[in-house]
Parts: C-alpha cells; sequence; structure tokens
C-alpha cells in the first residue's frame, strides 16, 4: 500500500503540496534530508515551507512509513521502508559508510527481549566506530 493510500485510509487530506512529498520521497531509493525534500518540492510549489516537509516527515516516521537515522553529518536522513531495511556502521576517521543487513542484528534484538524484557526498535540505525582501513 501507497503512503497515499495510507494517509487517505487514516483520514488525512491529500493537499497537493503533501502529494509532492510523498511523490520526492518514494523516488528516493537511497537516504534523503527534510532540505532535499524540501528543495525538491520547491520546483513545483515555491511556496512549500520547510515546516510543511518536516512535520510530513514527521508522520511518515510516526506511522512507520519511513525510518531516520543520524549517519553523523548533523543532519537526520530519512529512508522509506519500502525500500529496505538496513543498517550502517560509519567510520568515525574517513567517513565510510557500510550498510549492514538487518539479520545481523537479529540475535540482539532477541536478547534484549529475552533478558531485559526490551523490544528494541531496529528499524534502521548507525553505529559508529572505526572501519578495517582506518584501523591499521
Amino acid at each position: 500500500m501507497s503512503c497515499v493510500q495510507t494517509l487517505r485510509e487514516l483520514g488525512y487530506r491529500m493537499t497537493p503540496q503533501r502529494q509532492a512529498i510523498l511523490e520526492a520521497v518514494h523516488t528516493h531509493d537511497d537516504h534523503f534530508s527534510t532540505e532535499e525534500v524540501h528543495e525538491e518540492v520547491r520546483a513545483r510549489y515555491p511556496q512549500v515551507n520547510i515546516s510543511t516537509v518536516y512535520r510530513t516527515l514527521e508522520l511518515l516516521k510516526e506511522l512507520g512509513l519511513v525510518t531516520q537515522t543520524d549517519l553523523g553529518e548533523g543532519i537526520l536522513r530519512y529512508h522509506h521502508i519500502d525500500k529496505g531495511h538496513h543498517h550502517h556502521l560509519i567510520c568515525e576517521n574517513c567517513g565510510a559508510i557500510i550498510d549492514v543487513d538487518e539479520s545481523v542484528f537479529s540475535p540482539l534484538k532477541r536478547e534484549l527481549l529475552q533478558d531485559y524484557q526490551f523490544k528494541a526498535n531496529m528499524s534502521h540505525f548507525a553505529i559508529f566506530g572505526r572501519c578495517a582501513k582506518c584501523q591499521r
């Protein structure tokens, strides 16, 4: 089901600006920032305020349609949930980003639930450290 259908079924208004934001979100195969979406939407709707983009992305996050993470750049990045689940190892030295399949963290997720009765939200996150090249 698309974001548009989900929002409509939940009773949210589908304004042209919101529609343009959803289209911009869906076109990204990789991570994107609020600012990048805002810039794309402004090409069609110059009056769209960045706060509208922030609110829409926050709504999509709350509904589980996008994930949000900080990749160490000082800005939040989003990823459409339909584009796959993965996590990141980020080198604090050279900035390399290594994608990691979510299955790597399944044992940790189970252990947190079993040992601590803590259901971890591990939908999208980054772990900072040193890559192999920078450990030398």
